[in-house]
């Protein structure tokens, strides 16, 4: 799904567009928001009114993203090529990690 290159080259050329520390603190604090969500509402089929936190934190992680790309100046990769919206969390582990 992600084409012949390794997983060090997708995040390597993700970094790129992550360059100014306030993207990179949006996209810290963004992408997680984003992963939780999705298994919140994976989670919300048995818990009732989980759905709202869950939708909650996927708007405001999805805005988070989005600022961050305003001061970084460059619109987000996936707008380029859908395979990046599987990257970002990638990134973020390899960031958290001191890799990118």
């Amino acid at each position: 799904m992600l084409g012949n290159r390794s997983s060090e080259e997708w995040v390597a050329q993700y970094a790129t567009s992550h360059q100014h520390p306030i993207n990179r603190f949006c996209h810290t604090v963004g992408i997680p928001m984003i992963a939780l969500s999705v298994i919140l509402f994976v989670v919300s089929i048995w818990v009732a009114g989980l759905w709202k936190t869950a939708l909650a934190l996927f708007v405001v992680g999805w805005i988070f993203q989005f600022v961050g790309h305003a001061f970084e100046g460059k619109p987000p990769e996936f707008f380029h090529d859908w395979r990046f919206l599987f990257v970002g969390l990638r990134w973020w582990l390899a960031k958290v990690r001191g890799r990118a």
